[in-house]
């Protein structure tokens, strides 16, 4: 008997690929965590999303994140903050930003 090839009503079974990543559980508001361990904060301008990148930075650096905001506030209390290019920037009015950090996985 000859061995029957699948055809349009018998589709093929994919194998499936593992995943090169490991899946990210997160909640519901949580930012997604870039490849680098960056937190994806969208852009805006203040301490809401200042705040937020920091409260998302993975848990092992999110004390020195914290500790740089209370250090920039104290030094420059009219400080200007925002969130833009995937990083808490810190400026003065009308002089531009003059400080930012970037999350890494090394």
């Amino acid at each position: 008997m000859k061995e029957r090839k699948p055809g349009k009503s018998e589709p093929k079974a994919k194998p499936r690929r593992a995943s090169a990543r490991p899946v990210k559980l997160r909640t519901r508001n949580s930012p997604v965590l870039l490849s680098g361990g960056n937190p994806q904060i969208a852009k805006a301008e203040g301490e809401a999303p200042v705040q937020a990148y920091i409260a998302a930075m993975p848990a092992g650096k999110r004390g020195i994140g914290k500790r740089l905001d209370e250090l920039i506030v104290r030094t420059v209390p009219h400080v200007r903050k925002a969130v833009k290019w995937n990083s808490p920037l810190y400026g003065i009015e009308g002089h531009g930003w003059f400080v930012g950090f970037h999350t890494f996985t090394r």
